[in-house]
């Protein structure tokens, strides 16, 4: 694994872009950010950090909440280093409260909401705290439902 890392890490900016591209930015944010001076300026790069899925989607298109290790170094160490640059934010509805309710996404503008399943999940989205937070800073919200159909809406917020 050593070496794996010394290859990786003797590659040319421009090649590391072309791999990450193909990588989730959340899983990459948490693999990369803080191993090296190097790596961290890379993939705190806008491409990286403006839309984040924070959820695993399996190939046969079932949504599931991320490790709980995964969320807590989000929550720690990550968001607060890049959530400025976030602009949209994909989350599984279990973990809305750690991801969303405890920092300020202030450039946060579109938020998608996935396995809502319960009356409960659909009430804390009334609850006024959800509601005062958001009114006046989101433009874009997607909501999942746990069967699988989407709707979307665009709010106009202005």
């Amino acid at each position: 694994m050593k070496d794996s890392f010394a290859e990786l890490n003797k590659s040319p900016d421009e090649i590391l872009l072309i791999i990450f591209k193909n990588l989730d930015n959340c899983h990459i944010l948490y693999s990369f950010l803080g191993v090296n001076q190097r790596l961290t300026k890379i993939v705190h790069d806008f491409l990286f950090t403006n839309h984040l899925t924070l959820f695993k989607h399996s190939s046969s298109d079932i949504i599931s909440r991320l490790s709980d290790s995964m969320l807590d170094r989000f929550c720690s160490e990550i968001s607060p280093k890049i959530n400025d640059k976030i602009n949209w934010l994909d989350i599984e509805i279990s973990s809305v409260q750690r991801i969303l309710l405890v920092r300020n996404y202030r450039n946060l503008f579109g938020l998608g909401l996935y396995n809502i399943e319960t009356e409960n999940d659909v009430q804390f989205l009334k609850e006024d705290t959800f509601i005062e937070r958001f009114q006046n800073q989101i433009s874009s919200f997607v909501v999942k439902c746990i069967d699988q159909q989407e709707t979307s809406k665009t709010v106009n917020t202005k």
